[in-house]
């Protein structure tokens, strides 16, 4: 009876240790080397000739030119939208994903989150923005696009030697709001394109001193990212509050995200001064939901193009005659 026991115990133990091996193999980065080998576990850093990747019991450093393919599944990425009920909200479901991750290095969060990026260009300038789901929506700064209707999105999609650029120019202005400095538009002819979007963060959670990094194209220079700390999360102007950021932001920045250490959006790059380093500021995150999820509000008019609002013209004057505290005595 003790040995069936001790039989029926080994079982226990190669069955959780087959469990934990077809774990590991299904989550985690994946590395398949030039002769056969599949490696799964974490990429820390990625450099221009090498890899470092922890396989749970050791860090590797694993040359790029031994190297087959390799994966990042960082799938929560791409996870559906969140849904909300009928009875909660009048449209059937958020533009945008809301999440609450693990930190991570800038330059594992800057190789995740730079396919969402896009450059927003207008006969009168160029600036940035930034996808928030597979559907084509994106978030860029309204006076990127102010008194502009021929707007171009350029996408830059992730290819074995870079990037390859995708410009489409059917772009549809969904909503604006001057005030706030915001604007939604949606890309119409995606042709099938898999988008990588990002998700949003918490304005309430960040805190001075946290580092922070800004994804963007500032003076036409593509994908340029810039990194800093939160130097106020609540910096006052015109009677709205700005988050301040010692990260470098230039004309070009404008409407691309600010992004903490897990991936996430907290801010919208919008003001920053040119000869005075360190003084960035963007938009904080909770300005951008009360936006999207009040877009009906600020709908944009095409008869209308400088406002999301749509307005009436008066009745004409029945009687022309001059009102009668306008005529003279005599």
């Amino acid at each position: 009876m003790k040995s069936g026991y001790v039989e029926r115990l080994f079982v226990f133990f190669l069955f959780c240790v087959f469990l934990f091996l077809s774990a590991a193999t299904t989550f985690g980065d994946k590395v398949v080397l030039k002769k056969g080998q599949l490696l799964t576990g974490d990429i820390l850093a990625e450099k221009q000739s090498e890899l470092i990747m922890d396989v749970g019991v050791e860090i590797l450093i694993i040359p790029k030119d031994k190297i087959l393919e390799y994966e990042y599944t960082d799938s929560y990425l791409l996870e559906e939208p969140n849904r909300v009920k009928a009875d909660e909200q009048s449209s059937a479901e958020q533009l945008y994903t809301v999440t609450s991750r693990q930190k991570t290095s800038i330059e594992r969060c800057a190789e995740m989150v730079s396919e969402g990026v896009v450059k927003v260009s207008t006969p009168a300038g160029l600036g940035s923005g930034f996808f928030i789901n597979g559907e084509g929506y994106l978030i860029t700064n309204y006076h990127v696009i102010e008194k502009e209707t021929r707007i171009e999105v350029t996408v830059f999609v992730k290819v074995k030697d870079g990037f390859e650029k995708k410009k489409f120019k059917k772009v549809k202005i969904e909503a604006i709001n001057p005030f706030m400095d915001l604007a939604l538009l949606k890309v119409e002819d995606l042709e099938g394109l898999k988008l990588t979007y990002v998700p949003f963060g918490d304005s309430e959670k960040i805190k001075i001193g946290e580092e922070v990094f800004a994804v963007g194209n500032p003076l036409g220079l593509e994908r340029t990212v810039t990194n800093g700390v939160i130097s106020t999360k609540n910096r006052p102007f015109e009677g709205l509050l700005y988050i301040q950021t010692n990260a470098d932001i230039n004309p070009g920045n404008s409407g691309g995200p600010l992004f903490n250490l897990a991936g996430e959006v907290v801010g919208v790059t919008n003001m920053g001064y040119i000869f005075l380093g360190g003084l960035g500021f963007a938009i904080p995150i909770d300005y951008v939901r009360h936006f999207i999820d009040n877009r009906e509000a600020f709908a944009y008019d095409k008869d209308s193009p400088n406002t999301g609002y749509r307005y009436l013209q008066p009745d004409g004057r029945r009687n022309k005659e001059k009102p009668k505290f306008l005529k003279s005595d005599q």
